[in-house]
């Protein structure tokens, strides 16, 4: 009887989350017919016209307002799915089960745990990494909760804390699929141009070039620019000739106007020479508009995630956290490493004994290549690889490097095996790489290494590059995940190892090396 009330409560909350989401999606197929079939209001771009889409300012707040509701409501219903097995287990299994009023909290003390700790407070393209210790370690309170209440209670006997165990063990994994489900979802809407809020820049500079340019490359983060509004026409870089890349829509006093115009619901500040009075009265007009608003600071490269607000009377400070390299954290991290390559080499070591007997087969020459590199302080090292190619001709053509290329890929006359073709494309010819983090010369994870003559021109040519040198190199990267392998941006390169660098963690890393499979994968853009 009571499993089967289980089951009850869990197709019925199903059923009203599935009468939410079509509830929701109906709403939002609405809201983009509307703006999809208004657009008339003319915006300015370097002196030229495009059209951009008019919007009830009013109703702002309202387009994707149900996002938080819908997510709970999917943990909701995960929740209670995973009593009803969890209990189906314990009674298969002859166990007492817990009062059912009691098993009634379960869920609901998930979700609100959940949101006491921000899961459903909106955040920039929060990945499932990034939320399954929150949703783990929520799942496991509840349960101690749960638990804690059975203890307590002198009338229930002792052996229903063994059906607590299987409850929680099928919400450890009910929970986050859920949420994993979730996620995807919403991130293949993103990368079809559904569902993203359309988001005014503030600022007439590199940093609001920046900001455009990620935000269009990258639509995980839910937000499509849509225009620029301030008191300089944008210059979009240090190029006063080449026009925005979206529309400008006037000065800060025609900021309520373009927000009428385009339907937006974000807007990023990202530096200005506006007066501060003047850009706090935009700020407080978005918010007057039910608009969310993002503040890039001054010295944004110098603040991580661990920085938090402080306040001195009513007045705001940036507490900046600082990463040293030198400290036990760091060291605990190069234990690992050494471990965790000595393991994974003992594992692999079929793959790679095979990798070794194909090379030396492919064309004459060594099995190992052996390139010079830059790692940690300066140090050079030699980088290990398989080789991939066969032995320099005479009548090969000289290879040289244009002033714009990056370096990587292929350069000059394409000597690479058959083999070497295959390992390229995979990444498998980083193996080797393996036995320099045993020798302690790179980590798993850190900054790729570049070789001495790149790194001396990179020093000169590209802020704060050095910087990357604080740690040891690794076989994979921040940097490497996100795309930024073979030719591409130097400096967007080493924007992002310094990122790792500022905001390391040990499940950072864990992250890292999770998504590296589904990045190897991934061409390089």
């Amino acid at each position: 009887m009571c499993v089967g009330v289980l089951f009850v409560n869990a197709l019925s909350r199903a059923e009203l989350t599935y009468s939410a989401w079509r509830n929701a999606k109906t709403v939002l197929v609405n809201v983009t017919n509307t703006v999809d079939t208004a657009r008339t209001a003319k915006a300015v771009t370097n002196g030229r016209t495009s059209e951009v889409a008019p919007a009830d300012g009013g109703q702002l707040h309202k387009r994707r307002g149900w996002e938080p509701f819908l997510a709970a409501a999917i943990d909701l219903s995960t929740g209670s799915l995973a009593v009803a097995v969890g209990m189906t287990w314990a009674t298969a299994s002859d166990l007492e089960l817990p009062p059912t009023w009691m098993l009634f909290f379960f869920a609901p003390t998930l979700v609100g745990l959940c949101a006491m700790r921000g899961l459903y407070r909106r955040s920039l393209r929060r990945t499932f990494l990034d939320e399954l210790p929150t949703i783990e370690s929520s799942t496991a309170l509840a349960a101690m909760l749960l638990l804690s209440g059975l203890i307590l209670n002198p009338f229930l006997p002792e052996s229903e804390g063994s059906s607590v165990g299987r409850l929680w063990m099928c919400a450890a994994i009910l929970v986050p699929l859920g949420r994993l489900l979730w996620i995807t979802i919403k991130n293949y809407h993103y990368r079809h141009d559904r569902l993203t809020a359309p988001t005014l820049i503030v600022g007439n500079g590199r940093v609001a070039a920046k900001v455009v340019d990620r935000l269009k490359v990258t639509p995980e983060y839910g937000m499509t620019p849509v225009g620029i509004v301030d008191d300089e026409m944008p210059m979009m870089g240090t190029d006063r000739d080449k026009p925005a890349s979206i529309p400008y829509l006037g000065k800060l006093a025609d900021l309520d106007s373009a927000i009428a115009a385009t339907g937006a619901e974000c807007l990023i500040v990202a530096f200005s020479r506006t007066r501060d009075e003047a850009m706090s009265a935009a700020v407080n007009l978005a918010h007057e508009r039910g608009m969310s608003v993002w503040i890039v600071p001054r010295i944004f490269d110098t603040i991580g995630v661990r920085s938090h607000i402080d306040h001195i009377g009513g007045l705001p400070l940036i507490a900046v956290a600082h990463t040293n390299p030198r400290g036990w954290q760091f060291a605990a991290k190069h234990v690992s490493d050494r471990v965790l390559a000595g393991v994974g080499l003992l594992l692999i070591s079929p793959l790679f004994l095979t990798l070794m007997l194909l090379v030396r087969l492919s064309s004459p020459g060594p099995i190992f290549f052996g390139q010079p590199r830059i790692g940690r302080d300066g140090r050079e090292f030699s980088c290990l690889k398989f080789r991939s190619m066969r032995e320099p001709k005479e009548s090969d053509a000289a290879f040289v490097r244009s002033a714009d290329s990056a370096p990587g890929g292929v350069e000059g006359e394409d000597r690479r095996t058959t083999i070497g073709k295959i390992m390229r494309s995979t990444s498998m010819d980083e193996l080797p790489q393996l036995l320099n983090v045993i020798k302690g010369e790179m980590s798993l994870v850190g900054p790729r290494p570049e070789r001495p003559e790149y790194v001396d021109l990179f020093n000169i040519q590209i802020a704060r590059y050095g910087d990357r040198h604080r740690v040891k190199a690794g076989i994979t990267g921040w940097a490497q995940v996100h795309g930024l392998r073979g030719k591409t941006s130097i400096a967007d390169r080493a924007e992002w190892d310094n990122y790792y660098i500022e905001n390391w963690s040990l499940w950072l890393d864990f992250k890292i090396l999770a998504m590296t499979v589904g990045a190897v994968l991934r061409p390089a853009e």
